[in-house]
């Protein structure tokens, strides 16, 4: 039993234990070496895709804006190599669609003058010039994501609307997720930037009150964070139960402040907290105290047969194949590789897919691990219910999504669902539920977006209308 257990917490409603499978933990992470080549899309946030600023035949150094924010949804892009523009053109991400991207042949690895690379701590208190504002401005300018799969761009989150106030931060240290580690190693090996990075975004959103949630299955950082949490007053480490999806941004809220943030368009800031992954505080930290735009990050590569698994610090663009090779290479007979963990990761259909900052893992899975048992008819065992950590009924969403009947599916509360996977994971009859709400709700949310699309322009129109009058 942990020795953190007596005063920990979790949420509320529903949830599961997969296997953890955590079998990097305690892997020292190592910088991963750099490509012949790094391929950066264009689209590594949720929003506009970044529009490029160079075009073929540029040199550029590590750190070089090489395409800007696309619109107010968007974030800027960095090379994280020093070299030569080939070409922008598209390539392969993670979802198996082919995306707009720019490719850079590495050439020596210069950085730009600007970023400071030094190890000293920078501290929030000898800094006096970073007002909330500054902070924000230099995140937005140095393109900071969410590091926790999201990525959503990290200035807007620090900007709420004028409806929703803030009250405390929540930094996710869980990790949830089966076989991932980097955030573990992150935690491990630099503490005393993400506890700066949490000051820096409670100052960005004029908050008092900060929180950092980790799972009672990492008693090491748990104990490192609380040590040095001391020097500052109000800071607290939250030890919490290990049940999946407690990483969620609505789970953790509950978990942490037992808050339950409402359906959808509610966010957590709605009851008071801006939520972030404990690799976006270290980013921050990074961006604000050392000018250092965000193009490499930590990334677990695992599997149960991988000959050598391990956690490195890799540049965004590095192909999934070379970290695969410096782990050994791929297991003989059939792999599944995943970007990201075995609940919510994508399976990628070729190994050139590159890491991009939502990249937290490279999963190899074999074919044991990895296949599906066959599907039976639904025995109504009411177990998905049960799992489901939003309260949702998955079966009857699944079943409505492959009747397609959409007005129902809403009225169910389908975009609700946080793709979690919980349900699949339980159900004794092997039936593709996530699968079928997947679809179900991306197809909903369509008809959402078109529904406000028509109202907006029909308001437009009779506004248009009557100044005319």
């Amino acid at each position: 039993m942990s020795l953190f257990c007596k005063n920990t917490s979790t949420f509320k409603k529903g949830g599961v234990h997969p296997d953890e499978n955590k079998i990097t933990s305690e892997i020292a992470t190592r910088a991963a070496a750099l490509p012949k080549q790094v391929v950066l899309p264009l689209s590594q946030h949720i929003g506009a895709p970044a529009k490029p600023v160079v075009q073929k035949g540029d040199k550029v150094k590590v750190g070089t804006l090489i395409a800007e924010a696309g619109g107010f949804v968007s974030a800027p892009i960095f090379s994280s190599v020093s070299g030569t523009v080939v070409k922008v053109d598209t390539a392969w991400d993670a979802s198996g669609y082919k995306r707009p991207a720019i490719y850079i042949d590495v050439e020596g690895d210069v950085w730009e003058d600007s970023i400071d690379r030094s190890e000293k701590l920078e501290k929030l208190s000898d800094h006096p010039e970073l007002t909330s504002e500054e902070i924000v401005n230099r995140v937005r300018a140095n393109g900071v994501v969410g590091m926790g799969g999201a990525c959503f761009p990290t200035s807007i989150k620090l900007t709420p609307p004028p409806t929703a106030k803030a009250t405390c931060v929540i930094i996710n240290g869980v990790e949830c997720e089966p076989y991932i580690t980097a955030d573990y190693r992150l935690m491990m090996e630099h503490p005393d930037e993400i506890l700066v990075g949490v000051e820096l975004l409670m100052k960005a959103v004029n908050v008092n009150e900060g929180y950092i949630g980790i799972e009672t299955n990492k008693p090491k950082a748990i104990a490192l964070l609380e040590n040095k949490a001391k020097a500052y007053s109000n800071i607290k480490i939250v030890p919490l139960d290990c049940k999946y999806p407690q990483g969620g941004e609505k789970q953790l809220v509950d978990a942490v402040i037992h808050r339950e943030v409402p359906a959808p368009p509610a966010i957590p800031v709605n009851v008071g907290a801006v939520v972030q992954n404990v690799g976006t505080a270290y980013a921050v930290y990074q961006a604000v105290m050392k000018n250092k735009p965000l193009f490499e990050r930590y990334v677990t590569v695992t599997g149960k047969q991988l000959h050598a698994p391990g956690n490195f610090l890799v540049r965004m663009g590095t192909p999934f194949s070379q970290l695969i090779e410096a782990c050994g290479g791929l297991p003989e007979g059939d792999n599944k590789i995943l970007a990201g963990g075995p609940m919510m990761g994508k399976a990628v259909t070729t190994t050139d897919v590159t890491v991009v900052k939502g990249t937290n893992s490279v999963t190899v899975l074999t074919n044991t691990d990895a296949k599906r048992k066959e599907a039976q008819n639904c025995i109504r065992c009411g177990k998905c219910v049960s799992a489901c950590p939003m309260g949702l009924e998955p079966y009857l969403l699944a079943q409505l999504s492959s009747l397609k009947d959409w007005e129902r599916a809403e009225k169910e509360d389908i975009p609700s669902c946080i793709e979690c996977g919980s349900c699949q994971f339980t159900c004794p009859a092997h039936r593709p539920l996530l699968d079928n709400i997947r679809m179900g709700k991306g197809t909903v949310m369509g008809i959402i977006r078109e529904r406000a699309a028509a109202a907006k322009a029909a308001a437009d129109a009779a506004k248009a209308k009557e100044e005319k009058k």
